[in-house]
């Protein structure tokens, strides 16, 4: 049986697609699906140990990154008083969110996108549901390397209340890996926001203040 390989993620998006309709299956298209570790080129040489998991599978990093954004959001925000927080986490992104926070009357649906200092990533894939959720944002955390600590904040999103700014305009984006034609699909739901449209915030501070309006 002919096998195709490919990430959690791109296997996801493969299936989304198929089931919104928005790409037709290839009956030369490998029928089972097998996981890849996506390992770096500069991991390829380093030893084994600390050294080359800072480059493993980035899913597994954004969900460590989710993790602490949530513990130290929650602690500062009850340093500053605010306890009357929720929040919620998408076992599955298919809305184009990874997390429902709440304070108060504020409900944010959030998408986490991360890079490691000094990487090349100049543009992330988001949603077009997102856009439909209320106050749809995302929130993009730089990180170091090996011990994965917040080293930066980049913001993309409007006020308390209003929504993710209209991206429809931009470019779409496409799957990451080609199918067996070597042709790699467009995805109508998915949009290219580029580095240069987000905005930079000094710390976390500055961003829950995005999140919240906080005095």
């Amino acid at each position: 049986m002919n096998r195709r390989t490919g990430t959690f993620e791109e296997f996801k998006d493969y299936t989304l697609a198929v089931a919104r309709g928005e790409r037709s299956v290839d009956p030369d298209e490998p029928k089972s699906w097998h996981e890849l570790i996506e390992v770096a080129e500069s991991a390829k040489s380093a030893p084994l140990g600390a050294e080359a998991s800072d480059y493993r599978n980035s899913t597994l990093r954004e969900r460590i990154v989710e993790h602490i954004f949530v513990g130290e959001a929650l602690r500062q925000l009850w340093e500053r008083g605010a306890t009357d927080v929720e929040v919620l986490r998408s076992e599955f992104d298919a809305g184009g969110y990874d997390l429902v926070m709440s304070y108060g009357t504020i409900v944010r649906h959030v998408q986490f996108k991360s890079t490691t200092e000094g990487g090349k990533t100049a543009k992330v894939s988001v949603s077009l549901k997102l856009k439909e959720k209320p106050s749809g944002c995302v929130i993009w955390i730089v990180v170091s390397p090996k011990k994965l600590e917040f080293k930066s904040y980049l913001w993309f999103g409007g006020a308390p209340g209003e929504p993710l700014p209209d991206i429809t305009g931009l470019k779409v984006a496409k799957a990451a890996k080609a199918d067996a034609k070597g042709i790699k699909h467009e995805k109508p739901g998915h949009r290219i926001i580029p580095r240069g449209r987000f905005e930079p915030l000094a710390g976390l501070d500055r961003v829950l203040n995005k999140l919240f309006d906080l005095p």
